[in-house]
């Protein structure tokens, strides 16, 4: 509904740009870090050349697109065209590799987080640091590169991630915020920055391949959330905005991955707080209140936006393959003459799924839809198996979905538990919890925790980067966890679900007949790369 009364260029707003695997959203916020507009412009990777990626124009065209669609309901529900905006923030998927020559130029297409094609590399680092480097990471991308002898390095002048780069493009500065550096490159947990003697060791090892360049000289400057990282400038408000209207010289936040937002949007920043964010994958965050007894390969080791240590697990693979069978669901209704929509589909197969019988009725699924590191899986094929005597009912089929995108993050968090470092409590967000209960018991009984959604966590990680933007602009004068306790989250709604006996032991049972046949996957994954 327009409001006349409120004029959005005269208010202190910040805005959150999130790149995500199938959308890129932009939320608008005020200062209450009440949501004013949203846009959002849908997009897809492309598997090329042997890698997953989004070409430049892609991304180019998707930062255009959310921003338009966002200028135009501001438009719609305010009377106002759009000039002013307090800070703005970008955030994105971790992970991945964009190299850049010294002209600025991409020598590659982005290579995404969802590559495991850098098995080699990241063992290889692994071993030499002491130190857990996943294939996503973008130092495992740039070492493989070099074991393969990829020509573009020579002429390798900086390298980032989407995040880093489109904040480049805006605002011309080098920089990421901690936990989005966290995810290309070791940070010391003394300096806040990267860690001197892991640069030492992975330079040489660099030099040894034929890529001379200082490692650290490559990499972007870290920040810590609430310092400046730049201005808007002319060039990066004509790419932003096409129409010219919005205005140059808007302060920037740190730029930050999709996991250091979604830390944000769930006030999980303190030691011994968590998160789950659940959509195309999945991944659960455990502030660190003491350091790991050693190197387990399952975890990641990252930081907050604000620099403390978190033990990361991460699972390629979630809700694509419900997404698939909802899909075929969708069409099957509507050859059925049903007047129905994908999210009706989605809603009533979310909610079966809370009607399923403990163990899912002895039904299976793999939902493996590229390789799985955690589960050993170089590539993966999605399989569905029942046996002879399975209750194959319709709610059983639901909550199978449910439970087979949780098992391989149950699967890192076992470690969690081993190191007596399991947050008291996850709070779940992202699409897996949009309907209400559904995903939040799945949650809670393959975890063993209890799991709380707020109302905020369903704004997600834009809405999660937007405040970032307005703590650098307003909230310097707090740490950040006390700024999101005091300002932020005082007063938000929210609900826990706890995991009750029967749900956890159905989901034991679930999970180890997974486990058993995790061997037939992998022989189906096998076969079906052979005929790749």
């Amino acid at each position: 509904m327009t409001d006349p009364k409120f004029n959005p260029n005269t208010a202190q707003t910040a805005l959150g740009i999130e790149f995500g695997s199938t959308r890129v959203k932009a939320v608008l916020i005020a200062d209450d870090c009440s949501v004013l507009a949203e846009g959002v412009y849908p997009w897809e990777n492309r598997f090329e050349n042997g890698h997953w990626t989004y070409d430049e124009a892609q991304i180019r065209a998707a930062l255009r697109g959310c921003y338009a669609a966002l200028r135009e309901e501001v438009q719609s529900r305010y009377g106002f065209a759009l000039q002013k905006i307090g800070a703005i923030g970008i955030s994105a998927m971790m992970h991945g590799y964009i190299a850049l020559d010294q002209n600025d130029r991409l020598l590659v297409p982005f290579r995404t987080w969802r590559n495991t094609n850098t098995t080699e590399a990241a063992a290889a680092l692994t071993e030499k640091l002491g130190f857990h480097i996943p294939e996503r990471w973008s130092i495992a991308h740039l070492y493989q590169a070099a074991l393969n002898g990829e020509v573009h390095l020579p002429a390798l002048a900086h390298l980032t991630t989407l995040a880093g780069y489109v904040h480049f493009l805006l605002t011309g500065e080098r920089v990421l915020g901690a936990g989005d550096a966290s995810g290309m490159f070791p940070l010391s947990g003394e300096t806040g920055d990267y860690d001197e003697a892991m640069l030492k060791t992975c330079g040489a090892l660099l030099c040894e391949k034929g890529v001379w360049q200082d490692l650290k000289t490559l990499l972007p400057r870290v920040l810590r959330a609430g310092e400046p990282a730049g201005v808007l400038t002319e060039a990066g408000a004509k790419l932003l905005d096409e129409t010219g209207v919005l205005q140059s010289a808007i302060p920037f936040c740190p730029p930050e991955g999709d996991a250091g937002t979604g830390m944000v949007a769930t006030n999980s920043i303190r030691p011994k707080t968590g998160n789950v964010s659940a959509g195309t994958s999945v991944f659960a965050m455990a502030v660190l209140d003491k350091p790991l007894r050693r190197v387990h390969t399952a975890l990641d080791l990252v930081a907050t936006p604000w620099g403390d240590p978190v033990a990361m697990v991460h699972c390629n693979n979630c809700t694509a393959e419900i997404d698939a069978w909802a899909s075929l669901l969708d069409e099957f209704a509507g050859r059925l003459g049903a007047d129905s929509s994908k999210s009706d589909v989605f809603s009533v197969l979310y909610r079966a799924a809370l009607e399923a019988d403990p163990d899912c009725g002895g039904l299976l699924s793999f939902n493996f839809l590229s390789g799985e590191p955690i589960a050993a899986l170089p590539n993966g094929v999605p399989l569905f198996l029942r046996r002879p005597g399975s209750r194959m009912t319709f709610c059983n089929f639901a909550g199978n979905l449910l439970y087979a995108a949780l098992c391989t993050l149950r699967m890192g968090m076992e470690i969690l538990a081993e190191e007596d470092v399991l947050p008291e409590r996850m709070i779940g967000h992202g699409g897996f919890f949009k309907t209400e209960q559904a995903g939040q018991a799945a949650m809670a009984a393959a975890l063993a925790l209890p799991v709380t959604v707020m109302q905020t966590a369903q704004m997600g990680g834009p809405w999660g980067m937007a405040v970032l933007a307005l703590y650098a602009l307003q909230g310097a004068d707090l740490p950040l966890a006390e700024y999101l306790e005091k300002r932020v989250f005082q007063s938000a709604p929210q609900s826990t679900l706890q995991p009750t006996k029967q749900a956890m032991d159905g989901f034991n049972a679930y999970y180890a007949a997974w486990k058993r046949a995790l061997e037939v996957e992998k022989a189906a994954a096998g076969l079906a790369a052979e005929e790749a």
